[in-house]
């Protein structure tokens, strides 16, 4: 029994040496996979830490190309842009070169009709002196058109003069012919050619066309004799009715058909 008690407590002791070594082969190796794990852990750290760092870079390394590429768009614009504006300022160039050579061509064309107008001028004129001719020849003309507004004034003038000439010269010939009208009227004469003593009055061939008014006086002869005074009483066109006026008539006389009339007195000229 004691050796069966033995034999256990010995295997007891074994058993518990082998767990014990199991134990600490096992401890040793879980050590170990730590120890694995914490160098792995570093080493994943330290790649983890170098791939983040180069990710960083890379990322920076991304974003200076994506600013270069901008920066380099933005040129080209730039250069596009500028290059459109050299090919407009170019076409301008072009255009303006162009009107230059028109405008050239002109002045020589006009610098040759310049030197056909200096010849004609004469040997003393060239282009230098030119100028100088120009302005006596300004000169000239000035002079001569001031003389020939002092002869447009002296010919408006004259007009004007001979205008009051001619009107004056019209009225002077309407005066007259008015005063020949009235000198023939002074010496007008008209014969009588009814009488009516018992109402005292008579009738002459000439009326209102022969120029008597009622306000006319006329005197009566016979043979060139003054024998009495009528007063027209009624005109007509062509015979006036006149009252005989028997206080001017010499004692004894009667106006007779046949009798003469003369005015009174003559129309003033």
């Amino acid at each position: 029994m004691k050796a069966i008690l033995y034999i256990l407590a010995i295997l007891v002791a074994g058993g518990g040496g082998v767990v014990t070594r199991l134990q600490s082969s096992k401890f040793e190796d879980l050590q170990n996979s730590r120890l694995k794990l914490i160098s792995d852990t570093k080493a994943a750290t330290a790649d983890a830490s170098v791939k983040e760092k180069e990710l960083t870079d890379e990322k920076k390394v991304i974003a200076d190309a994506e600013l270069k590429r901008e920066e380099i768009t933005q040129s080209i614009a730039a250069l596009e842009a500028t290059g459109a504006a050299l090919r407009r300022d170019s076409a301008d160039l072009d255009n303006t070169l162009k009107a230059q050579k028109d405008e050239l061509a002109e002045l020589d064309k006009a610098l040759e009709e310049v030197n056909k107008i200096v010849t004609s001028l004469g040997e003393s004129v060239t282009l230098a002196n030119l100028p100088d001719k120009i302005q006596e020849i300004d000169a000239n003309k000035q002079a001569k058109q001031v003389k020939l507004e002092e002869f447009d004034t002296l010919i408006t003038a004259a007009a004007k003069s001979l205008a009051n000439n001619r009107a004056e010269s019209d009225r002077f010939a309407k005066r007259i012919i008015e005063r020949n009208a009235r000198i023939g009227r002074n010496a007008m004469e008209a014969v009588i050619t009814a009488v009516d003593q018992d109402w005292g009055f008579l009738v002459i061939g000439a009326g209102s066309n022969s120029g008597f008014t009622p306000q006319t006086g006329l005197l009566v002869q016979r043979d060139g004799h003054l024998i009495g005074r009528v007063r027209p009483s009624a005109i007509e066109l062509n015979q006036t009715i006149a009252e005989i006026d028997f206080q001017s008539l010499a004692p004894g006389v009667r106006v007779q058909p046949g009798d003469r009339v003369m005015l009174a007195a003559p129309n003033r000229n």
